[in-house]
């Protein structure tokens, strides 16, 4: 027995809860997910907390970093740091 079916009944006890919604898939008909809009599309969902970067300075900063490490990987071997 789960609360989810049953509910208490004031004296200690618990008595099953009577369904109230027959059809669950009601439930799911929200506008988040596309099926309570007229033509069936997703709306946008703006995040807030992100600020997506460009593509370009992404991959500028990678490719900054695979520089930089492959410059002192040359000259760690070069000077014999790492022999």
């Amino acid at each position: 027995m789960t609360l989810q079916l049953h509910r208490p009944d004031g004296k200690g006890g618990i008595e099953p809860r009577q369904a109230t919604d027959q059809n669950w898939r009601r439930a799911l008909r929200s506008s988040r997910w596309g099926s309570g809009n007229r033509r069936g599309h997703l709306t946008p969902l703006a995040n807030p907390e992100m600020n997506p970067t460009r593509t370009a300075i992404s991959v500028g900063f990678w490719l900054f970093l695979a520089v930089l490490t492959f410059v002192l990987l040359v000259a760690g071997y070069g000077s014999g740091f790492w022999r």
